[in-house]
């Protein structure tokens, strides 16, 4: 039976070369993403690599939770007609700005970086526990090293950076992505994160040099604080996409669950703070109140 993939941002940077991956790998891959031409020239990119295994590209803005819901619903219908298993759920979307912005009265980082992929692999569970052995990626992000803590709330207090509150999402999602792991342990899906490390994007491309995405503290350092970005996002995307691949498909990772992969390619411990019983619980409960499995 053919495996298949889907791949969210697949049509650019580290999502499309993780999509490469999972074609040369032998899986069936469908890539979501904003641009119908774009998602074209990947679906030719796709199925260059393997022209036995069609690819695939579905349109939705993974900025609005309405879409998602939608294309959960496209994704498991799809599957459910077809008799074809739901094996690899790749959450590759990731987005960060320099100015806050709203998404449906919730900050445009957060629902982006963590309530999308959440509403996302929720919606899906049923298709991917059906298609188990399957697998579960989320991408994480070292940012998560330099994020606010504080989750009582769906902002935190103090201004808007947007450098912090992107790498407080990406926490948000590390600890939904070990608290899902533990929850699903036995069903026979497993869940990872992979750290890409970092490379060359339109995300990187686009905010990386505005010194406004950190705090005033790192500001009065901005030639080295640039200098340190410059150096980490100056690689290849297809470097960055090995972590996810080897997630999605690595043999070692067989029968097990909840392993953060790391830029190297190998397992790394996780952040502390993503496995702390306060903040996932925090987490979880945000996740709950503003991304519905169902429409209000």
């Amino acid at each position: 039976m053919t495996k298949t993939a889907v791949v969210t941002a697949g049509t650019a940077g580290i999502g499309l070369e993780t999509a490469l991956g999972l074609a040369a790998a032998g899986y069936a891959v469908t890539v979501v993403g904003r641009s119908p031409d774009r998602g074209a020239r990947a679906v030719e990119r796709i199925n260059a690599v393997n022209p036995a295994l069609s690819g695939r590209f579905l349109a939705a803005d993974l900025a609005s939770l309405d879409e998602v819901r939608a294309l959960a619903d496209r994704i498991a219908s799809d599957h459910a007609a077809s008799g074809e298993p739901l094996t690899v759920l790749v959450n590759n979307v990731g987005a960060m700005f320099a100015e806050r912005q709203d998404v449906g009265g919730v900050e445009a980082s957060f629902v982006v970086n963590h309530l999308s992929p959440y509403l996302l692999t929720e919606l899906l569970l049923p298709a991917l526990t059906a298609a188990a052995p399957s697998r579960i990626v989320n991408v994480t992000s070292g940012a998560v090293g330099l994020a606010k803590r504080a989750f009582d709330t769906v902002e935190p207090p103090g201004g808007y950076y947007g450098f912090h509150w992107y790498g407080r999402a990406k926490l948000a999602n590390l600890a939904y992505a070990l608290d899902l792991a533990a929850r699903l342990d036995g069903t026979g899906v497993s869940v990872f994160a992979a750290d890409p490390g970092g490379a060359a994007t339109d995300m990187t491309n686009g905010t990386m040099a505005d010194p406004r995405i950190v705090s005033p503290a790192l500001r009065l350092l901005w030639p080295l604080v640039r200098r340190r970005f410059e150096r980490s996002t100056s690689g290849p995307a297809s470097v960055a996409a090995r972590p996810s691949i080897t997630a999605a498909t690595g043999g070692a990772l067989t029968g097990r669950t909840g392993i953060v992969i790391g830029a190297q390619g190998h397992p790394v411990a996780p952040f502390r703070a993503a496995t702390d019983p306060r903040l996932v619980e925090a987490v979880r409960r945000l996740s709950e109140r503003h991304a519905p499995l169902a429409a209000a």
